[in-house]
């Protein structure tokens, strides 16, 4: 186990580094220049754009501008934003905050309709297979943003049980403004997340130990219990650990589309103004929230099927 993890953290660190060049590198091959923003169309003399330009070492060769990036992320220091003027990593601190609630909220709520219809649309076919599967199809197949703007037509606009837009202040009041994009976030992941649970499920209850535990005398919640969903908690395991880091990436579409100062919506904006280091510091948050996610996932695999550590074993 302490091999398989080493081999795991060299490759957690390969990965970040090449991603972290990939995102370096992507930044800067887009169209644009961000002194161009700076200025904001206004004459600048030839001195005030050097002077620009050096702060922000554009004119270093490119190499030197990623091996400088790398050794500030090393050091906690993300640069300086070219929008807001403020270090990078005092931005995505102070908006932190809204964006690991509304994903906490939003992973609660795939977790437990995913799971919840997953395993009974598995226990019960016929009919109600038959509706969860035609629910779950709609759901992975709405867009974040269509979701987003139903909702807050219905709920908002029309029935006014919950507010459209904004953070919110103390805790009840906050999780009334994030219950609606939690809702629109959650919505495709759920959807896919019980389509998964339903096929890992029957896959498990057409084994033949399922069967020899029931002619056995097993009650039925034991054999779900014990021999249905633990082992079918492999796949489900893989694609909630995705699934929950995906989270981040699409917080974008529904922080914009609710008004919520997150993370997401300072990516967005970001972009558009071309303030590389923001879109460089973000990017790299949301690549290591997935390796790390993918870390944690094959770690818990021994614990829920304790073969895969004989497996391992067998094969170091």
């Amino acid at each position: 186990m302490f091999g398989f993890l080493l081999r795991r953290l060299g490759g957690l660190a390969a990965t970040l580094v090449a991603t972290s060049f990939a995102v370096f590198s992507s930044v800067y091959l887009a169209p644009g220049n961000p002194a161009s923003f700076l200025i904001q169309g206004r004459s600048a003399s030839p001195e005030a754009l050097a002077a620009i330009r050096a702060q922000y070492h554009l004119d270093d060769p490119f190499l030197v501008q990623y091996v400088k990036w790398v050794g500030g992320v090393l050091t906690g220091d993300l640069g300086r934003s070219v929008q807001f003027r403020q270090d990078v990593a005092g931005l995505i601190l102070a908006r932190l905050p809204t964006t690991l609630s509304l994903v906490a909220y939003a992973g609660l709520l795939i977790l437990l309709t995913g799971l919840a219809l997953g395993a009974l649309a598995a226990l019960r076919p016929g009919p109600v297979d038959r509706m969860v599967l035609l629910g779950t199809g709609v759901a992975t197949a709405t867009p974040s943003f269509v979701a987003a703007i139903s909702l807050i037509s219905l709920f908002s606009v029309q029935l006014g049980w919950f507010p459209a837009f904004g953070n919110g202040s103390g805790f009840g009041d906050r999780i009334a403004h994030l219950t609606l994009p939690a809702v629109a976030l959650a919505l495709t992941f759920a959807g896919l997340l019980a389509r998964v649970t339903r096929s890992s499920m029957l896959e498990e209850l057409a084994r033949e130990h399922v069967e020899v535990a029931r002619s056995r005398g097993v009650q039925e919640r034991d054999v779900i219990r014990r021999h249905v969903l633990r082992n079918a908690m492999g796949p489900i395991t893989t694609v909630t650990g995705t699934v929950i880091a995906g989270l981040l990436v699409a917080t974008s579409i529904v922080e914009t589309a609710f008004g919520l100062s997150g993370v997401g919506q300072l990516l967005v904006g970001s972009v558009t103004v071309k303030d590389f280091p923001v879109v460089q510091a973000v990017s790299l948050l949301v690549v290591l929230a997935f390796t790390l996610a993918n870390l944690l996932v094959d770690l818990l695999h021994p614990f829920i099927d304790p073969r895969l550590t004989h497996a391992r074993s067998a094969r170091s």
